[in-house]
């Protein structure tokens, strides 16, 4: 390693979309010299994901929103980097974060591909987590298949790729990103057969005071609105995908309409066929590992997910720790840039935010909240499943068996679950069960609390990300990137 690779950082940064990229711009504009650690190829993270620049060097921004923003951020992030005030590890994650006793952050790495990455460790005084989140998923009759994709999965396949990965596409679950997705894919020449959504649109009512102040969002819901007339796209509300049907793959759905509850009413089944792709969307999960592992305090959001509490320059209990974006509580890319800007300046210099960001954040919050509460998980999803039905993919656990060790063995926390079924012990780690097995897991409990613990129980992970034995057992004899 070249000397000149070799120095302190003052601020480091994990994640390069909104949240990240505004985070770097902010602390190294205040003169922090600062390190942005990205498991992605390129800045942009998944809400600005696009084509390789290697193969499209100025992307145009088809398909995104907020671009012009990007642009802004990513001219003022190169340009940091170009004065030797910013550091970019792309393909690099951060499988373990620790607290020196002098206070100064550790941060462990390993590639995010098979790429070769240029340090083991980095050092840092103040550590701004901006990990983001990933696509929440329930279980259900045949979402094993293959065809079966996340929502944001499809989005994130046809920013990268240009390409679709099927040709005719059910969306479905709760919330306006479903929206995008559809869109992206009809735009993309994509056949959008129908988007379930199982939530009613009455229920913004109670809640047109937090969207007037975000009059943005109504924008792009016209602009959605309008693709979805284009296309001649079919909304459905208060309709759910009951299972998934096909030998090999996904071939046709069966779709329900469905009560408050989402208990499904009788007589309104209906056959989709001809069907490659189903996109299944029920909101986000905020990436919070790294951040729980060093003692940030968390609470139960209005969407039911486990987020960091912060204060308002985005700073954690612990000192030192700023968060921003997803982790804080899933509000979008404009609430995750304007409390990027906010941590990277009070990382840099305990900056406080102006009334003017701080009223924006608020807003968006207030926004985000009506959100959660207009679209929420269906409370009976789980009268769906049958005993067969897989939860737990990766250790092929099923339904019935979460529901005999809850039962009849006492496991009413993901904890103990995992001990007696292997749920999350999979290559995901509970990424895609954790939040179905602590819902089942904690069903019918009375103690308030029990929700809380058990998401915890998936949050904490030492070990945030796969590495090999062999990275492990190198750990003493590879060089810290901070000297």
């Amino acid at each position: 390693m070249n000397s000149h690779e070799e120095f302190a950082f003052d601020v480091a940064v994990i994640g390069a979309g909104p949240a990240g990229l505004a985070a770097a711009v902010a602390a190294a504009e205040r003169g922090a010299k600062v390190v942005v650690l990205d498991a992605g190829a390129q800045p942009g993270g998944q809400f600005w994901r696009h084509r390789p620049e290697s193969v499209i060097p100025e992307p145009d921004g088809h398909g995104h929103h907020g671009w012009k923003t990007y642009l802004d951020l990513r001219a003022r992030f190169d340009a940091a980097a170009s004065r030797g005030l910013l550091r970019y590890l792309p393909n690099t994650q951060v499988w373990m974060t620790e607290r020196e006793d002098a206070g100064r952050f550790v941060l462990r790495l390993t590639p995010a591909t098979g790429t070769v990455i240029e340090a083991a460790t980095v050092r840092a005084d103040k550590l701004v987590s901006c990990t983001g989140g990933y696509d929440r998923q329930l279980p259900l009759p045949g979402w094993e298949l293959p065809g079966v994709m996340a929502a944001g999965g499809i989005q994130a396949f046809i920013k990268a790729n240009g390409t679709l990965p099927g040709k005719r596409f059910v969306v479905a679950g709760t919330g306006p990103f479903l929206l995008p997705v559809a869109a992206n894919i009809a735009e993309a020449g994509g056949k959008v057969v129908a988007v379930c959504e199982s939530a009613s649109l009455a229920n913004w009512l109670p809640h047109l005071g937090a969207a007037s102040g975000v009059p943005g969002k109504a924008l792009e819901g016209a602009e959605y609105a309008g693709v979805f007339a284009k296309h001649r796209i079919r909304y459905r509300t208060r309709t759910v995908v009951t299972e998934v049907l096909g030998e090999s793959s996904a071939s046709s759905v069966r779709i329900a309409k469905v009560d408050a509850d989402g208990a499904v009413i009788a007589g309104t089944e209906q056959l989709l066929q001809d069907v490659d792709v189903v996109g299944f969307g029920w909101g986000f999960t905020p990436q919070i590992e790294l951040a729980v592992a060093l003692g940030a305090e968390t609470r139960i959001d209005a969407d039911g997910s486990l987020v960091c509490v912060v204060d308002g320059r985005q700073a954690s209990n612990v000192p030192g720790l700023y968060l921003a974006g997803e982790v804080t509580g899933v509000g979008g890319a404009v609430l995750a840039v304007a409390e990027g800007l906010v941590a990277g300046a009070a990382a840099a210099t305990r900056e406080q935010p102006t009334a003017g960001t701080a009223r924006q954040i608020q807003r968006h919050r207030k926004f985000a909240g009506a959100m959660h509460q207009a679209h929420p998980v269906p409370e009976k999803w789980d009268d769906l499943l049958t005993d067969d039905t897989l939860v737990c993919r990766c250790e092929e656990v099923s339904h019935g068996e979460v529901v005999h060790a809850r039962d009849e063995l006492g496991a009413t926390d993901a904890r103990t679950m995992k001990s007696f079924t292997r749920t999350g012990m999979g290559w995901c780690q509970g990424k895609v069960c954790g939040f179905a097995v602590s819902c089942l897991s904690t069903k019918g409990a009375a103690d308030a609390g029990a929700e809380q613990a058990s998401l915890a129980a998936f949050a904490k992970r030492p070990v945030a990300a796969p590495l090999t034995l062999g990275e492990i057992s190198a750990l003493d004899s590879r060089q810290p990137l901070d000297s």
